[in-house]
């Protein structure tokens, strides 16, 4: 398959892109810097990523940014960050990207179980996170060709936890989430949203 990674430097993307590339697939690995170069905040940026490269199998993203903080400590900029990059970053990868899809192909995205299983200071991230599923389950009825799309709900990862000087252990690999991606890859028929399952932290 030819496939597109967005976020191919990042802690899940960057799994993505080995493990497709391990299983066989042909890779444009896509980020903010390197050959492959893409904003997902500027939707200008997105077309001309996509006016550069050929028709594809499917894209996969794993980017977008939006903020932890407390309901009343997050500042106007941290909320429209989450908005323009996470939501909307994703909604204009979908509206821009389906022309260059080849038929029966499938655009996956990422939210994130806060949308679902909400932490304390999370309200940023668990509204654009529900906010992109309820994007995918209207477009998804709109696809035409054999096209999917789907939202997978990743959980905190290892690797993230870590980086927060949290208790990492209870938390699943990047890598292994990795799996859950490439495994929708090829499914035909899926619910929405698609959870990875998870360690249970105690």
């Amino acid at each position: 398959m030819e496939i597109v990674v967005i976020g191919a430097t990042g802690t899940i993307g960057s799994e993505i892109a080995k493990l497709s590339e391990e299983r066989g697939n042909t890779v444009i690995a896509a980020s903010r810097n390197g050959k492959h170069r893409v904003n997902i905040d500027d939707p200008k940026s997105i077309e001309q990523f996509f006016e550069k490269i050929p028709t594809v199998d499917a894209i996969i993203c794993a980017a977008g940014n939006a903020s932890f903080g407390g309901l009343q400590e997050l500042s106007d900029e941290q909320i429209d960050l989450g908005l323009k990059s996470k939501l909307m970053g994703q909604v204009n990868l979908v509206r821009k990207g389906l022309n260059k899809l080849n038929s029966g192909g499938i655009i996956i995205l990422t939210g994130g179980i806060f949308a679902h299983n909400p932490w304390p200071q999370t309200t940023n991230i668990a509204m654009v996170n529900a906010g992109l599923e309820g994007f995918v389950r209207a477009a998804a009825l709109e696809m035409q060709d054999g096209k999917r799309v789907a939202v997978i709900h990743p959980p905190f990862v290892r690797e993230t936890a870590k980086a927060m000087g949290m208790d990492a252990e209870p938390y699943l690999p990047a890598a292994k989430v990795a799996e859950t991606y490439l495994e929708t890859l090829t499914k035909k028929t899926f619910d929405i949203p698609i959870f990875v399952e998870e360690n249970n932290p105690e």
